[in-house]
C-alpha cells in the first residue's frame, strides 16, 4: 500500500514536473529576423511589422484563400445602392491599455489613415461615423474593394489613448494577441502574450523582432542559432541551411511579382517596341534558375496561382534577342564604337535601381546587366535603400528600377492596381504611362458590381500591361524561411500578413 501511494505520488511530481517545463518552454521568446525595417509609429509606415506581429488588427481579416472574414467586425452590411456600409463591432473587445473598443477609436483611426497617402485615400469615402459598437462608411459612388482596403496594414485599428493632445500618433495601443514591451525603430522591437485578448490565447508568451537588412547576416543568425524564425532567405543560404538538423527550410509561393519599373518619359524608353526588345533580351527561365534556382519564370504580370487575375489568353513573354535587336535596329538604334547602342549622339546607357533587403534583387540586376549588354544595352546598377526608388520616382529622375511587388497587399490586387496604376502611376507601379481606356476598366473594376464587367475589366487591364510593358515581369515569387525544429505549427502565410506567432508553439528539447 505505501508503495502504491509513493508511486502516486511519484507519478504526480513527475507530471507537473513535465507541465512546469511544458510551461518555462512556451515562455521563452521566438525571435524573428526579416529585412522589413520599423520606420516609426505612424502606422501609414509601420503597420505591416505591427500586423505581422500580431500587436494591431484590422476590422476585417482574409481566409487562405483571399477572401474576407470577420476581425474586429463581427458582421457586415452593405446597401443596395453600394453606397453605405454599416459594421457592427465585437463587444469586450480590450486594448492593450485596458480600454474597450468602440466606434469613436475605428472612426479615429480610419479617418487617420485617409488623410495620409495610401488606400483609404483613394477609396471614395463621404464620411465615417459611429456609435457604440456600430461604425457606418458612406461612399461618394461603389467601391467593391472595400472589405480588402479595410484589411489593409495601414487599416489598423488602434485605442484613442495612442494620440497625443496635438493629434499625432505617439504610442501603439493595438489590440491583438500580443502587445509591445519594446519598441526601437528602426531596428527591434519586442512582444508579450496579451492575456485579455477577446480570441483564442496563443501558446507562446513572447517574441523579438530584429530588421536584418543583409541577406548573409540573417543566414548567419539562423545558423548561428540565433534567430529562431528568419526571412527571406538567399537561394545559396538555403541550400547551405537545409543541411542543418537543427533548421526547416520550408517554401510557399505567393502573389508577389519580380519586376522591372520604367519611366515612360525617358526618350530611350518612351516607345513601345523598345520596351518589347528590353524583355525580350531577359532569359527568364535562365534567370530564375540561376538566381532564385527554382523555375519561376513569369510569362506574364500574374502567376497561375492567382486565379482570375492569371490571363490565360495573353501570348506569354519570351525570350527572344535576335528579334530584340532588329526591334532596337529599326528604332534607329545602332552599335557605337564600343558595341553599346547610339541614337542620334544619345547612348542607350540607363541606371538601374534595386535594394539588398531582398537578396535575390542585386544578383538579378547584375544577370540583366549582362543579357542586356548583350543587345547593346549598357546597364549602371545602384544597389540603395529601397526607399530611393520611390523618391526618384516623385522627382521624374527614375529611369528603370528593379523590385518584388507584393500583389497581395489587399487580399483583392485591385486595391494594390488602384495604388500602382492610377491617373499619376504609383510608387511601385507605372511611371508617366496613360493608355486608353485603362482608367475606365481600373474604376470598373472598383466601382462595379457587375461580375461579367469586372472580368472584362480584368482582361483590359492584363492585356494593356502585357503588351505596353510599362513594368516587366521578370519571375513569379517563393517565400522561403528557416525555422528553428523546436518550434511547431509554423505556417507560412501567402499573403505575408502575419508570421503566424499566435498558432506556433515550442516542442520539446
Amino acid at each position: 500500500m505505501k508503495s502504491m501511494k509513493k508511486l502516486l505520488i511519484a507519478t504526480a511530481l513527475g507530471l507537473a514536473s513535465c507541465a512546469v517545463a511544458a510551461a518555462s518552454q512556451q515562455d521563452k521568446p521566438v525571435r524573428i529576423a526579416a529585412p522589413f525595417e520599423i520606420k516609426g509609429t505612424d502606422p501609414a509606415l509601420v503597420g505591416d511589422i505591427l500586423l505581422r506581429m500580431d500587436v494591431v488588427e484590422t476590422l476585417i481579416e482574409v481566409n487562405e484563400r483571399g477572401e474576407p472574414i470577420t476581425a474586429l467586425a463581427q458582421s457586415w452590411q452593405v446597401s443596395p445602392d453600394g453606397l453605405t456600409w454599416q459594421f457592427q463591432l465585437r463587444n469586450a473587445v480590450r486594448f492593450h491599455d485596458g480600454s474597450l473598443l468602440d466606434a469613436a477609436a475605428v472612426v479615429k483611426s480610419l479617418n487617420t489613415a485617409r488623410g495620409k497617402a495610401g488606400l483609404l485615400d483613394k477609396t471614395p469615402i463621404n464620411a465615417i461615423s459611429g456609435n457604440g459598437q456600430s461604425v457606418t462608411i458612406t461612399l461618394t459612388e461603389p467601391f467593391t474593394p472595400l472589405l480588402a482596403v479595410l484589411a489593409e496594414s495601414r487599416s489598423q485599428i488602434l485605442a484613442l489613448a495612442s494620440w497625443d493632445a496635438q493629434g499625432a500618433i505617439t504610442r501603439i495601443i493595438g489590440s491583438g494577441p500580443f502587445r509591445l514591451t519594446a519598441f526601437k525603430p528602426p531596428q527591434s522591437l519586442s512582444v508579450e502574450r496579451f492575456d485579455d485578448y477577446w480570441g483564442t490565447k496563443p501558446a507562446i508568451t513572447a517574441a523579438n523582432y530584429l530588421s536584418t537588412g543583409r541577406a548573409e547576416t540573417r543566414a548567419l543568425l539562423a545558423e548561428s542559432g540565433d534567430a529562431d524564425y528568419v526571412f527571406n532567405l538567399d537561394a545559396a543560404s538555403r541550400q547551405r541551411l537545409a543541411r542543418k538538423a537543427t533548421l526547416q527550410i520550408p517554401a510557399i509561393p505567393v502573389p508577389r511579382t519580380l519586376m522591372l519599373k520604367l519611366n515612360l518619359a525617358d526618350p530611350r524608353l518612351a516607345e513601345q517596341p523598345v520596351r518589347a526588345a528590353i524583355s525580350m533580351a531577359i532569359d527568364r527561365n535562365a534567370l530564375a534558375m540561376a538566381v532564385l534556382r527554382y523555375p519561376g519564370a513569369a510569362s506574364q504580370l500574374f502567376p497561375a496561382s492567382m486565379g482570375e487575375w492569371h490571363n490565360a489568353s495573353l501570348a506569354p513573354l519570351q525570350y527572344q534577342p535576335q528579334q530584340a535587336q532588329q526591334q532596337l535596329q529599326a528604332a534607329g538604334w545602332q552599335p557605337g564604337p564600343d558595341g553599346i547602342l547610339m541614337r542620334n549622339g544619345q547612348r542607350f546607357s540607363l541606371t538601374l535601381l534595386t535594394y539588398p533587403d531582398r537578396p535575390e534583387l542585386p544578383l538579378m540586376a547584375m544577370v540583366i546587366q549582362q543579357q542586356l549588354r548583350k543587345v547593346g544595352i549598357e546597364v549602371k546598377i545602384n544597389s540603395t535603400n529601397a526607399s530611393e526608388i520611390p523618391a526618384q520616382h516623385h522627382s521624374n529622375q527614375l529611369q528603370m528600377a528593379l523590385f518584388s511587388r507584393n500583389f497581395a497587399l489587399t487580399p483583392d490586387p485591385g486595391g494594390t492596381l488602384l495604388q500602382d496604376y492610377g491617373v499619376n502611376g504609383g510608387d511601385w507601379g507605372a511611371m508617366n504611362w496613360h493608355p486608353p481606356g485603362f482608367a475606365d476598366a481600373l474604376h470598373t473594376l472598383t466601382r462595379s458590381t457587375d461580375a461579367d464587367a469586372r472580368a472584362q475589366a480584368r482582361n483590359t487591364i492584363t492585356a494593356a500591361i502585357q503588351q505596353d510593358l510599362p513594368v516587366i515581369p521578370l519571375a513569379w515569387y517563393q517565400q522561403a524561411v528557416a525555422v528553428n525544429s523546436q518550434l511547431q505549427s509554423v505556417k507560412l502565410d501567402p499573403f505575408e500578413r502575419h508570421f503566424g506567432l499566435r498558432g506556433m508553439r515550442w516542442g520539446e528539447q
